[in-house]
């Protein structure tokens, strides 16, 4: 049976889902070091936590989750792509995946799949820099998702 999603709001939820949801949160904002005290503190048990866990979802986390595909053509001299790995790094941009074409007149074609959840920018501002670059000569977003 293929999985189903659905979005209901948070007052018809049972206690349970609603305190995992309580528990994730405070994890995730370091307002809690362990699900132990997570758990402890919103009054859930930790076997009903680890049920839910994977289950449930805060909609601002489900937005979080963000794949950004990004093109780019950068000249074909040394250090050119690990400068502009540097930027997603900086950025707190997280690199999936990276396909580079063979360097057809100078030019080498780059596609990056970029995991811009915990990004501290925006991705606009991060392909702004990209362009910035010396040595890039195209950068656009072609796929968000």
């Amino acid at each position: 049976m293929a999985e189903r999603y659905v979005v209901v709001r948070e007052d018809l939820l049972p206690e349970a889902i609603v305190k995992t949801i309580q528990a994730k949160e405070m994890l995730q904002r370091g307002e809690a070091a362990t699900v132990h005290e997570a758990t402890e503190r919103t009054g859930l048990s930790r076997s009903a936590f680890y049920k839910y866990k994977d289950g449930v979802y805060a909609m601002n986390e489900l937005q979080r989750e963000r794949i950004a595909t990004i093109s780019m053509d950068l000249e074909h001299r040394s250090g050119i792509l690990s400068k502009v790995l540097g930027l997603i790094a900086v950025s707190e941009g997280n690199v999936l995946t990276i396909n580079q074409s063979i360097p057809l007149q100078g030019l080498a074609n780059v596609v990056m799949s970029v995991d811009t959840s915990r990004m501290s920018g925006s991705l606009q501002e991060l392909v702004e820099a990209v362009r910035r670059q010396g040595g890039v000569r195209k950068a656009s977003v072609i796929g968000q998702g």
